[in-house]
């Protein structure tokens, strides 16, 4: 048996541990028994997985019986049965796979005596079984009634003490271990039982455990019920809010599709109106043409008159003639218009885009779980009130991000950049910032170049974009829609969205001029363009002797400082904006605090003829 033992293994379906059954083969070539496999798989459901190597499969697998296993398994029991009958086991347990193959020996007991017939009876005296003829000296014999009689066991030899010879009459709890008489002086203090009591203790016992299992697959079941019901009412509320949400999309298409052919109809009726106009003037420039085309001809038959007298009658009336050029009156679209239609789309766009990025970047506890009892408290009754200089910024959608291109970060692997951070560490770090020496700030430098399509007529751009100048004529700039048209200002050329940068700017001039950043959709136009005026830029300005810290329109006065250059720390990720004045060292001028939405750009202003801004090199 010991033999035999690590090929039962081999031979065992890993769910039930028992011989294979109709096994059948995974693509992941493991075997299991086709009924333990089905019943694995209609409990855990799609995706299925391979109960040994954790597979897992889309869509269920087919699967094919594996013949050959099943030949194996088959001599397998064949052999173990023949061992078990020609060796009893004396540990008195057969493993539960193989009792329905062992069990078959019980059927036929040979009788002792003629080793022939089957037995009818055993003598638990004699230690024998007998067949019906040899049973009959039991039956008439009054010598052998106390002798009892039982059915047929095939296997007595176990119920033999190998210590004592005798018939294990009685069961040990403490030891789970049938004993004889004799080794009842050694297990006195287990209480030992009878046979038929310890039998019918263990068979109550059993049966409860039995019950108990039974009640226990009931929930199960029930709950797998539960389970699937709960399933399905998911996914029909899925369904429905899916449908609902489609047909809000649809809604929302169906609108948008109609703005689109709004402002599709309103330029191309514009079109369609100077179209008209150029029409006309082209018949009349046409009549025209043909007016002059027949005068010439008239002009050329009178040259070709050979009679002098003749020639005189006709040049005299043609000498009064005259003709003037063509003139072509200007005939332009209405840009106002067009800008207006074109302006409407575009903030319909930015505010689609905003609301789809406010919702994406919504953090994950702001939405509750399925299930979430607790209480929810309206945002109203937790929303604090921040300091001027801390409100989060507003996403005006006025105007698109400056330059022609998309704004990206500058650097994608710029240095410090760091994953989202607690408030606690925010201040953290603002202060060690703060405490940084020169050379350590110059460890963050960033080179900036100003970007020509977002000056302003007035400023003038030189030492390779990298200095901005009040220019005492119009710059010869081509039109732009990024370009500054309110306020002589400029925009570095490359955004940051994360990470540290650090760069100066030289105030050779610094009565009237300002350094600062601000969103790519800050305002071109009007008042509101001013850096500082608005909840989209942040800057340090000077105002003749007036140092002033500028955010949402809200000026925070600063102390003089004799320092002409300064140094601008940005913080993306950390979420804050330092001012220092650098001479020999650094000293703070101001800072902010914001929890920045969007991609940021270096920004200047220079007002007074003469002032003049320097991008310094900063190795």
């Amino acid at each position: 048996m010991a033999a035999l033992k690590p090929l039962a293994e081999e031979l065992s379906c890993p769910i039930c541990l028992e011989p294979f059954k109709v096994p059948v083969t995974t693509p992941c070539g493991h075997n299991f028994c086709s009924r333990c496999l089905d019943e694995t798989w209609a409990v855990q459901g799609a995706p299925y997985s391979c109960p040994q190597c954790r597979a897992v499969y889309a869509a269920r697998p087919k699967l094919n019986k594996n013949t050959v296993l099943c030949a194996v398994v088959e001599q397998f029991l064949s052999a173990e049965l023949a061992q078990a009958q020609a060796q009893c086991p004396d540990d008195g347990w057969t493993p539960p796979g193989r009792a329905a193959a062992l069990s078959a020996a019980a059927d036929s007991v040979a009788c002792d005596h003629c080793l022939k017939a089957t037995a009818t009876k055993t003598c638990l005296v004699c230690m024998a079984s007998f067949c019906a003829q040899h049973l009959q000296p039991h039956l008439d014999n009054p010598v052998f009634r106390d002798h009892p009689l039982q059915p047929p066991i095939p296997d007595l030899q176990r119920r033999k003490c190998s210590l004592h010879n005798r018939l294990r009459d009685f069961f040990c709890p403490e030891h789970s271990a049938c004993i004889c008489q004799i080794c009842l002086v050694e297990h006195m203090a287990c209480s030992p039982l009878k046979l038929s009591q310890a039998s019918a203790d263990l068979e109550t016992k059993l049966k409860q455990k039995l019950a108990v299992m039974h009640g226990h697959i009931n929930g199960a079941k029930k709950a797998m019920e539960d389970v699937r019901a709960r399933q399905q009412d998911l996914q029909e509320a899925a369904n429905k809010k899916v449908d609902v949400l489609q047909q809000e999309y649809m809604e929302m298409k169906a609108f948008i599709d109609a703005s689109e052919a709004n402002s599709t109809r309103k330029i191309k009726e514009e079109e369609k109106r100077v179209s008209n106009k150029l029409d006309s003037i082209f018949q009349i420039l046409f009549k025209k043409k043909h007016e002059i085309q027949t005068l010439k001809e008239e002009f050329e038959a009178a040259l070709s008159k050979g009679d002098e007298f003749e020639f005189l009658e006709k040049a005299s009336k043609l000498q009064g003639i005259s003709t003037k050029p063509v003139y072509v009156p200007k005939v332009e679209l209405n840009q106002e218009l067009i800008k207006g239609v074109c302006q409407g789309t575009v903030d319909l766009k930015n505010e689609l885009k905003r609301y789809i990025r406010q919702h994406q970047e919504k953090k994950p506890e702001d939405v509750p779980s399925p299930g979430d009892s607790r209480e929810r408290v309206p945002p109203s009754a937790t929303k604090k009130k921040l300091p001027k200089d801390e409100k989060k910024p507003k996403k005006p959608t006025a105007v698109p991000a400056p330059s022609s291109k998309v704004p990206e970060p500058a650097d994608p692997e710029a240095k410090g950049t760091a994953p989202p951070q607690s408030a606690s560490l925010k201040a953290k770090e603002l202060e060690v910032f703060l405490a940084k020496s020169r050379p350590e700030l110059l460890e963050y430098a960033t080179k900036v170049i100003l970007d020509f399509n977002t000056a302003h007529s007035k400023v003038a751009l030189t030492e390779n974009f990298t200095m901005a100048s009040v220019a005492d004529t119009p710059q010869n700039y081509r039109p732009h829609p990024q370009r500054f048209t309110y306020c002589s200002q400029v925009l570095g050329h490359h955004c940051y969205k994360r990470g540290v940068h650090y760069w100066e700017v030289e105030l050779q001039r610094n009565n009237f001029c300002g350094v600062g950043i601000c969103y790519g959709c800050m305002e071109r136009q009007g008042p509101e363009s001013r850096l500082g005026r608005n909840d989209t830029s942040w800057c340090v300005e000077w105002f003749n002797t007036k140092i002033s810290a500028w955010h949402n329109n809200t000026e925070k006065t600063l102390p003089s400082t004799k320092a002409t250059r300064v140094g601008v720390l940005l913080n993306c990720d950390a979420g804050f904006v330092i001012f220092f004045g650098v001479t020999d060292r650094v000293h703070l001028l101001y800072k902010y605090r914001a929890d920045f939405s969007e991609a940021l750009y270096p920004a200047f202003w220079v007002f007074s003829s003469g002032a003049t801004l320097s991008i310094c090199p900063l190795k």
